[in-house]
């Protein structure tokens, strides 16, 4: 029998599917924000958008903006107990207000 694919997008069906009426491209307007250094922000992955996508299971997670890096930036996130840099382009996120 054969072997299952385990690629990156694997086992992301429900994470990566957008209901009905939100289908296609997300707005120019949050693919060209700029974010402030030390923002609070949450990794939401658009999953219209495949470039600068961080890992799914990163998915949902809130962090603090530290740097930016041509135009991704990175986000430190709190993962069990280690700190963790996940870098990603600005669609991937959102400020938290």
């Amino acid at each position: 029998m054969a072997r299952r694919s385990r690629g990156l997008r694997s086992a992301g069906r429900g994470k990566f599917t957008k209901p009905p009426r939100r289908r296609g491209l997300g707005s120019v307007v949050q693919a060209t924000q700029e974010l402030p250094i030390g923002a609070k922000v949450t990794i939401f992955i658009n999953p219209s958008v495949h470039k600068g996508q961080p890992h799914h299971r990163y998915h949902g997670r809130i962090g603090l903006v530290i740097e930016k890096r041509g135009r991704a930036y990175i986000v430190e996130i709190k993962d069990g107990g280690k700190i963790k840099k996940i870098i990603a382009s600005p669609e991937h996120l959102r400020v938290v207000r």
